[in-house]
């Protein structure tokens, strides 16, 4: 469960999220103003925060770019009408993390925040998998006497694949999870990086274990040996 703050003077968009993250399990606080935002952060850490881009007279970039210089760096989310790039732009540079148009779907949203919550996880130990050790700190995977640096998507799906080590994964809950926030693309793309990783590391045999294409269901990461399941080639 993560706790997070809402910014947002609307009261039906701001019903709609509390009631919104509230059925996904995460808590909120929500204030319609800088003063209320400050004083909120002032009582309690948050997780992150959803930070409308037009509040009355205030500008939620402004009041975005005071907390960063505060020194709160929760991961921040802009909601907002304006969707031309200049104004993406003014949301990012004040330390959005995302930036989403309205009207939203709030599941899209809800995705958003999740990568968003998963990227500021304190990543201090190494993900270890039979002999393989993935760092998302140094982006190195080591193991079979080599150090072998990958991507930051690359490394996001081998992470995944490790967490989820002996489960088959669709490409639809992989993409969901990777991809599907930041738009533009299609499931194919899981496709694509997973070739990346067998390339890169070898098709896993040097770490002891196999990366398996089950057909027509998804991928599962595991020690060799352990499955006879039918694979692609």
């Amino acid at each position: 469960m993560a706790h997070i703050l809402l910014i947002e003077d609307d009261p039906d968009i701001a019903s709609l999220l509390r009631r919104g993250l509230a059925a996904a399990g995460h808590s909120s606080v929500h204030t319609d103003c800088h003063a209320g935002a400050r004083e909120a952060l002032g009582r309690q850490p948050f997780d992150a925060a959803i930070v409308d881009m037009m509040l009355g007279e205030e500008s939620g970039a402004e009041i975005l770019a005071d907390l960063r210089a505060a020194g709160h760096k929760m991961p921040a989310l802009m909601l907002s009408a304006l969707s031309r790039v200049e104004e993406r732009a003014e949301g990012l540079d004040a330390g959005a993390q995302d930036y989403i148009v309205k009207p939203f779907q709030f599941t899209e949203l809800l995705a958003r925040l999740e990568v968003q919550l998963r990227r500021h996880i304190p990543q201090s130990a190494p993900l270890v998998l039979a002999g393989l050790s993935w760092n998302p700190e140094t982006r190195l995977v080591r193991g079979a006497g080599r150090d072998v640096a990958l991507t930051e998507r690359e490394g996001e799906l081998l992470a995944w694949l490790i967490r989820h080590s002996g489960e088959i994964s669709t490409r639809g809950a992989i993409f969901d999870a990777l991809w599907a926030p930041h738009g533009g693309s299609t499931d194919n793309v899981v496709d694509v990086y997973i070739g990346y990783l067998r390339r890169k590391l070898g098709n896993f045999t040097a770490y002891g274990l196999v990366l398996r294409t089950l057909r027509g269901r998804g991928f599962v990461l595991e020690p060799a040996g352990l499955t006879a399941e039918e694979t692609a080639p």
